[in-house]
């Protein structure tokens, strides 16, 4: 009797274990499908992309395709700032909520959103690491919506749009960061 109720114990973890783990391959075909991949960014990375960034604790940050949010965490524990990030992805929007819990990382605000749904206007420094085709879409957004002297920064790619604003450009591997400022024409 034991027995029977161990195997059945046995498979109804495998299925848990399935169910779970193919939600989260259907979540992350998803992220890839609307634009870009979920490839987080090393910490030793992220450090030196906010270093430089030079914030400061009144800014509002914005992090544009968050993933698991750890760019957000980061820079609200390290710098005070007010973070906000954007990820298609339910499953790591809960999980970037779920860890900003448990460091107790105050100051973050992250949602399941669309990041041409996002409003721009009031940040101070976006962060994007996404694809070149998606930079390229997002571009006529950025122009249109956030602020002057607004810094923005991407990570792993250029905006090829943006070349005449670039102010820094950091040699990591694998992925470069750019450093650009908006100017209004």
């Amino acid at each position: 009797m034991i027995g029977i109720i161990l195997y059945f114990l046995v498979i109804l973890a495998e299925l848990i274990f399935a169910i779970g783990f193919s939600a989260l391959t259907i979540s992350f075909i998803y992220s890839s499908l609307k634009g870009s991949p979920y490839v987080p960014t090393r910490q030793k990375e992220v450090d030196i992309i906010l270093k430089t960034a030079n914030l400061k604790s009144k800014q509002i940050f914005l992090e544009l395709g968050c993933g698991d949010g750890r760019v957000c965490r980061r820079a609200a524990s390290l710098y005070g700032v007010k973070t906000i990030g954007v990820d298609v992805n339910p499953l790591l929007i809960r999980y970037a909520r779920f860890l900003a819990k448990i460091k107790s990382v105050n100051n973050t605000d992250f949602r399941t959103q669309n990041i041409f749904d996002t409003d721009l206007s009031k940040v101070d420094v976006v962060y994007l690491f996404l694809m070149p085709k998606l930079i390229e879409l997002i571009v006529p957004k950025l122009e249109k919506e956030i602020k002057k002297k607004a810094l923005v920064i991407s990570h792993g790619f250029k905006i090829v749009e943006w070349q005449n604003r670039l102010v820094k450009k950091i040699d990591h591997r694998p992925f470069p960061t750019y450093y650009y400022r908006k100017v209004d024409k």
